[in-house]
């Protein structure tokens, strides 16, 4: 519920759980207009990374937020590979990938732990400080035993800290808090899927032997898949490598399990056909893996994002990235909302419809690239043991840029867009030769007053941007009211006349990177019914 409703909440926004989501669900949040609190029931930041990879569109979307350098200052933006197909060895460059349409054109090898301190700093920055060691425990109830929040517009949480029990009122709840999350269970969401297989075994590893430091090395075998590169944190090299899961384990989803024993981390190592041995084990984890959505990831004023609604197979890097991008969709929408002065249940609603939709399609690929990696089953077995024949060609193959490129375009999420969400307005009339709402606006070079500019680097603040054609005449919207001095959101309206951009057309592009709104002329009824509908303007 909007802050103009209720003004005794403690805060708009509280956050569980300060993971990448949770992090950027805050930070973007706050960048437009809502008050945040963030509890995380570790004792402190620093944990062993499980992620450690980020794609294109999760660094344009935390562009914006300020946090994109120092990311790539801690991140290797030119990796180059070594694929061990049995006893032959490939190459494989796969940095600076031929992508025309983005400023980050590769993969990027980055710790999680870096970019849960970099995201953290953030908030530090801005004067939100993270409650370590503050535990989600439920939702208060109302003496008729419904929930709080439908009498009052609030959510009333209960937290326990080491200063014992205490309540927390917000308008809005994220539950960021992971596969095991408290906050789902609230919810009521069903958790779909089923668990694979086989499961991972993380390790840091001091290792002997003829491995190249500055490559990322993978072993493809029948019995599954093998990674070692140097961004460890207890020791110099980080192993990732799959196996068959260990029945009756009491490790959890979503969580680093008990140790593996220094023995099963050498076989796995030896068996890899890497030919490195293991000196040192600085730490080793046994991880169970799962696939599973929530059947809603919400409905307001309690949300879910990152791993509270969805777990993905490590292939492809996605589960990071599909967390953050779920809490840059949020967080907008939650910072609109709370600083309109009235419901937004379109734009709320749209969270769910948006994301819902993306993460099946993420957790559909991850399922299939997962499956040619490490399962155990037949097809796939029978795949990994031919595919050292196929060697000889491969080299050929990857010095194609575009065949590179395509790899890691597909791995960015090209496929994900809101082109059916009901915040997703294309009027008449019709504008050839802009971006259709609901998909990601490219990141072409203009000019802007003369300037010659990216698109992205032009629209790197927050708030929504609306992008004018050279034609297109003032923008009014009535009463005598024209931007900038219609009664917006503060600061988070920006108008730009593209120069380069023949035509009367205009644009309006959400804070996410995504284009919310589209017409052929600056047409003031049509763009101020938008602009309402997603609370950046007021009544």
């Amino acid at each position: 519920m909007p802050r103009g409703q209720s003004t005794t909440a403690d805060t708009d926004v509280l956050v569980v759980g300060a993971g990448p989501a949770g992090l950027t669900t805050a930070l973007q949040a706050l960048a437009h207009g809502a008050t945040v609190r963030v509890v995380d029931r570790r004792e402190r930041r620093a944990r062993p990374s499980r992620a450690m990879m980020l794609h294109a569109r999760a660094l344009e979307g935390l562009r914006p937020l300020g946090v994109t350098a120092d990311l790539l200052d801690r991140a290797d933006t030119t990796p180059e590979a070594q694929i061990h197909l049995g006893q032959r060895v490939v190459e494989a460059r796969l940095g600076h990938a031929d992508l025309p349409d983005t400023a980050f054109p590769h993969l990027t090898l980055v710790r999680q732990a870096d970019v849960e301190e970099v995201l953290w700093q953030a908030l530090q920055d801005r004067g939100v400080a993270v409650d370590w060691g503050v535990e989600f425990v439920g939702l208060h109830r109302n003496n008729g035993g419904g929930p709080a929040w439908q009498s009052r517009g609030q959510v009333h949480a209960e937290l326990r800290g080491a200063g014992g029990p205490e309540q927390h009122l917000s308008h809005f709840l994220a539950g960021c808090d992971g596969q095991s999350s408290t906050v789902r269970g609230i919810t009521g969401a069903q958790w779909r899927g089923g668990p694979y297989r086989v499961e991972a075994v993380l390790a840091d590893l001091e290792l002997a032997g003829p491995l190249d430091p500055g490559l990322l090395h993978v072993a493809v075998g029948r019995a599954g898949l093998a990674f070692l590169f140097a961004l460890g944190e207890g020791a110099t090299w980080r192993m990732l490598a799959t196996r068959p899961a260990v029945p009756g384990s009491s490790a959890r989803f979503g969580q680093l399990g008990p140790p593996v024993p220094p023995a099963e981390v050498a076989r796995l190592v030896n068996e890899s056909g890497l030919g490195a041995t293991v000196r040192e084990v600085g730490w080793s984890a046994q991880v169970p893996l799962q696939h599973r959505i929530a059947s809603t990831f919400g409905s307001s004023p309690v949300f879910l994002a990152g791993d509270a609604a969805h777990a993905h197979s490590p292939a492809g890097g996605q589960g990071m990235n599909n967390g953050i991008l779920d809490a840059l969709n949020l967080g907008w929408k939650l910072g609109f909302a709370s600083t309109a002065g009235r419901p937004l249940p379109e734009l709320l609603e749209s969270y769910g419809r948006e994301r819902l939709t993306a993460a099946r399609r993420v957790l559909a690929l991850t399922h299939l690239i997962f499956f040619g990696e490490a399962s155990p089953h037949p097809a796939a077995r029978l795949v990994r043991t031919i595919l050292p024949a196929f060697a000889p060609v491969m080299p050929i193959l990857l010095r194609r840029r575009w065949l590179i490129a395509r790899g890691v375009r597909l791995l960015a999420q090209p496929f994900v867009n809101y082109r059916n969400s009901a915040i997703s307005r294309d009027v008449t009339p019709g504008a050839s030769g802009w971006t259709r709402p609901g998909e990601r606006l490219p990141d072409a070079v203009v000019s802007v007053d003369g300037q010659v500019i990216r698109l992205h680097e032009l629209t790197a603040v927050p708030g929504i941007h609306l992008l004018l054609g050279r034609d297109a005449g003032q923008v009014a919207l009535g009463a005598g009211r024209s931007f900038p001095a219609v009664d917006s959101q503060p600061g988070l309206l920006h108008v730009h006349r593209l120069t380069s951009h023949p035509g009367a057309g205009i644009v309006a592009v959400r804070p996410d990177g995504y284009v919310g709104f589209r017409c052929g002329g600056a047409d003031p009824a049509q763009l101020l019914d938008w602009l309402r509908l997603v609370g950046a303007v007021r009544d």
